[in-house]
């Protein structure tokens, strides 16, 4: 994660907030109280809302009955309002600092955002963006201890069982000196990939050999 984080009061002017991103060339900025306790965040987004609001034309009752007044307000202050809680978004993911990475960028993608907050009972400590994770992915990776082959075996075996397409039924997983040999038959081609990159992502293998054949269409369930 990046521990030093730029973050601003929620008195702070739109575009005070805007001249921050602009001169630090960051794409978000937190929002804490007096205590450190995160309140939300103003994203580049958000200021282009608040700009894009002064065209916004007001909705009569008559244009939409069915409109959500609440709705209607929260938007009219964020497209409208004049400081960083005004228009900072509220519903911030957050994570603590023993989320594994694998977890951070799994929320990422889940919820289509560019970046977490690291907090600790309520108080920021850090922020944790895609270029973090890219530059988590590309660091060296921690040597892992000798297992043995048994163990890599039953590691690989556990895998994958976990996942419907591989078939542990035709497809049978040998070790020898940390490296992963698949003999037996194969359903697809795709299949063979997802088996090698399974196993690579296994701690502790050295290597992947593939032996597989494709499967006869004696093997094949009958339809």
């Amino acid at each position: 994660m990046t521990p030093d984080v730029v973050s601003v009061p929620p008195d702070t002017a739109v575009v005070a907030v805007a001249r921050l991103l602009a001169e630090r060339g960051i794409s978000a900025v937190p929002v804490l109280d007096k205590a450190g306790t995160v309140l939300g965040l103003v994203t580049e987004a958000d200021l282009i809302r608040r700009l894009a609001g002064a065209e916004d034309q007001p909705t009569g009752w008559f244009r939409n009955p069915f409109a959500d007044p609440a709705e209607q307000a929260n938007r009219y202050a964020r497209t409208h309002g004049a400081t960083a809680a005004d228009i900072m978004t509220t519903e911030v993911v957050t994570v603590e600092e023993t989320a594994p990475a694998t977890h951070i960028a799994h929320l990422m993608e889940e919820r289509g955002i560019r970046r977490v907050l690291v907090v600790q009972d309520g108080k920021l400590r850090g922020l944790v963006s895609r270029a973090d994770l890219l530059r988590a992915l590309v660091a060296p990776p921690v040597e892992a201890a000798e297992l043995s082959d048994d163990r890599i075996r039953r590691a690989v075996l556990a895998t994958m069982r976990k996942e419907p397409w591989a078939d542990t039924f035709y497809t049978l997983v040998e070790v020898k000196g940390g490296v992963v040999e698949f003999h037996g038959f194969r359903t697809a081609e795709a299949v063979q990939r997802g088996l090698r990159v399974m196993a690579e992502n296994v701690p502790g293998v050295k290597g992947v050999i593939d032996l597989t054949e494709p499967l006869p269409p004696y093997l094949y369930p009958a339809v």
